[in-house]
């Protein structure tokens, strides 16, 4: 077990009652403290293999007037990543059987209805389009990834920003959420034209779209979380009389990045459709500008193959989410 102490400094416990010291807390270089347990903060348990993370609050009462907080930190390990190992290839196995099982429900399909190609075209012209046209496909998923990637980061920072505002500003928070919601209520179907038409045909539209689609989600969430907090923290922040600055650091910020994550994982989801969208409303490149010239063109082949590559992306975007979101929230349980 591996153990730290973390103090937050220059803060003072106010009309206290000294209680029984506990000399299992008693450190190098402090004083005897008694200790009061005013709250626990568990941080969950991960399931992906490493190291579990452990945190408890802990109220130092002290006999003297500048008894600080105790955060103590606490790594179990629980047997190296062998099991994380095991639950990816599980995942990538459960993935690969699903795709497997779509593809012959498709195949069987176009076989019994006997449909026409420009129809419904079975997975071999699709995967004979796909070859022939690789280059061309590929390239034009690029540009649809690289606005996905770019918007979704442009959003979340903006989204979390928005949310850390808000909380630090009630005031402000009551005059800018009706706008918030307006942009919600108006659909981006109908927005997107106009977007193009103000910014033109190439990034910055298809960046302004993801933005729009995606900001919402993760300004809700993250804002709820950083609301959502502890009774027993709540009453130790006013006890030491934390500033708000202060009180989103210390308690706020790491009791609401789990909401935080959550909202990233949906957005993972919803960004790579704000791409689309934006391509359809007008673009020069990307996989909806294939789709428009296929469907103009009756090459029903192309068009399934160019949203096979959509559904990879969004598979490929929401795992990179998932476990990028497991390395800032390691505490948060999978379920």
């Amino acid at each position: 077990m591996v153990r730290g102490v973390f103090r937050l400094p220059e803060l003072r416990w106010r009309n206290a009652e000294p209680l029984e010291p506990d000399p299992g807390h008693a450190g190098e270089g402090t004083e005897s403290l008694a200790y009061s347990r005013i709250s626990i903060v568990i941080f969950g348990l991960s399931e992906d293999g490493r190291s579990y993370a452990y945190l408890s609050a802990t109220t130092a009462v002290a006999a003297h007037p500048n008894a600080g907080i105790g955060f103590h930190a606490f790594l179990l390990a629980n047997g190296g990543g062998g099991c994380g190992m095991m639950a990816f290839v599980k995942a990538v196995a459960r993935t690969i059987l699903g795709l497997l099982l779509t593809v012959v429900v498709w195949a069987a399909i176009v076989h019994v209805f006997d449909t026409q190609h420009y129809i419904l075209p079975g997975p071999d012209r699709v995967f004979t389009a796909f070859v022939k046209h690789a280059g061309f496909l590929l390239h034009h998923a690029g540009i649809t990834a690289y606005e996905t990637v770019l918007g979704f980061v442009l959003g979340a920072a903006a989204g979390a920003l928005l949310s850390v505002l808000l909380w630090l500003f009630p005031i402000a928070a009551r005059f800018a959420m009706p706008p918030i919601l307006v942009t919600q209520a108006l659909p981006v179907f109908a927005i997107a034209p106009i977007l193009v038409l103000w910014l033109g045909f190439g990034l910055a539209s298809k960046i302004v779209v993801i933005i729009l689609v995606i900001f919402f989600t993760v300004t809700s969430t993250f804002f709820d979380g950083l609301q959502r907090l502890d009774p027993g923290l709540c009453d130790l922040a006013r006890l030491y009389r934390l500033s708000r600055l202060k009180e989103l650091w210390f308690f706020r910020l790491p009791s609401g990045l789990p909401a935080f994550a959550s909202g990233l994982r949906v957005a993972a989801v919803f960004a790579p459709m704000g791409a689309i969208i934006g391509e359809w409303a007008g673009a020069k490149g990307g996989l909806a500008f294939i789709m428009l010239q296929s469907s103009n063109r009756m090459q029903a082949d192309m068009m399934f193959a160019a949203l096979i590559l959509l559904a990879a992306m969004v598979l490929i975007m929401r795992f990179a989410v998932n476990h990028l979101t497991r390395l800032l929230v390691p505490w948060q349980p999978l379920t």
